[in-house]
């Protein structure tokens, strides 16, 4: 799913010492665990769109984890799966913007299967920019 991981970035790092970290691509580590995704529901901070909802917290990591969820209640299995594209390809667009250090879960609403991929992408960008998530222009 994820092509390059955590691991993955730190292996490139050790075997091309000289390349500078910024050139590096920044990815998401994958939310898999049950309970992260319960913690964030239970305790984290909510963003509410009539598209999505997003759930973040703060983490110690210094890198970003990221979940995808879609309810049943949106479809049957094609839509479901159409909704969380469309979310991770707004998220792989919109991560190297994103500041570190951060849990996301994003959870699908019923209008989102259903929207162009532009439409996603403003919604993320105006949730995420509204709750200071975004790194400034010109700053690294």
């Amino acid at each position: 799913m994820w092509s390059f991981c955590f691991v993955e970035k730190r292996l490139l790092r050790a075997a091309h010492p000289r390349i500078p970290k910024e050139v590096l691509p920044v990815q998401a580590i994958p939310l898999t665990r049950n309970t992260d995704f319960r913690r964030l529901y239970k305790r984290g901070r909510s963003l509410i769109d009539r598209n999505v909802v997003i759930y973040f917290s703060k983490n110690k990591l210094g890198v970003n984890r990221v979940g995808f969820t879609v309810g049943k209640k949106i479809g049957g299995a094609v839509v479901r799966n159409r909704a969380k594209r469309l979310m991770r390809e707004s998220f792989r667009l919109l991560e190297p913007r994103l500041r570190e250090g951060y849990d996301f879960v994003f959870v699908s609403r019923s209008r989102l299967p259903h929207l162009h991929r532009q439409a996603v992408d403003a919604s993320f960008a105006r949730l995420l920019g509204g709750a200071d998530l975004l790194k400034k222009e010109g700053s690294t």
